[in-house]
């Protein structure tokens, strides 16, 4: 399941709707993105993130198509928020159901690594110096390589 939405989200409940999806799931794993106070080493009052409606969704469809060709996934939930977010506020919820752990772990944080790089967000930080966009991570960009070079390696136990 995918929704980009501006509202916040209860990741309880959440997790509680993935798990009655993925009956017999041995596993759940999750990962809660959240607004940072600062970002190379300035202060963030807020941060506001800006999307195309549609092909957002398109896009996160394809990167939960790419994990669930990598993993056996009982269920898949991508909750992205957009919209002006301040400090300490959800952005993202990812969580992955399968009969093993491994695959589980390895999917949700597949997924949350194919956001940063893949997903087309654009993020606008509140500085005390100003506005500024904000630029690809060099870290995101690693972990999508790691990835890139793992395609078909990865374990489903």
């Amino acid at each position: 399941m995918i929704r980009v939405q501006e509202d916040d989200f209860d990741v309880g409940a959440e997790l509680e709707r993935l798990s009655a999806e993925a009956k017999g799931s041995g596993a759940l794993s999750c990962f809660v993105g959240l607004v940072r106070d600062f970002s190379g080493g300035e202060a963030v009052s807020a941060m506001t993130l800006e999307h195309y409606p549609g092909m957002t969704e398109r896009q996160l469809g394809k990167i939960e198509a790419e994990a669930r060709e990598r993993w056996p996934l009982d269920a898949v939930l991508i909750v992205h928020r957009y919209g002006r977010l301040e400090p300490g506020e959800r952005i993202v919820l990812v969580a992955t159901a399968s009969a093993h752990r491994k695959a589980a772990i390895d999917a949700s944080s597949f997924l949350i690594d194919w956001l940063k790089t893949k997903a087309p967000f654009w993020k606008l930080e509140e500085t005390p110096e100003g506005d500024r966009w904000v630029d690809a991570d060099p870290e995101d960009t690693a972990a999508e390589e790691r990835w890139i070079a793992r395609e078909g390696k990865c374990g489903h136990g």
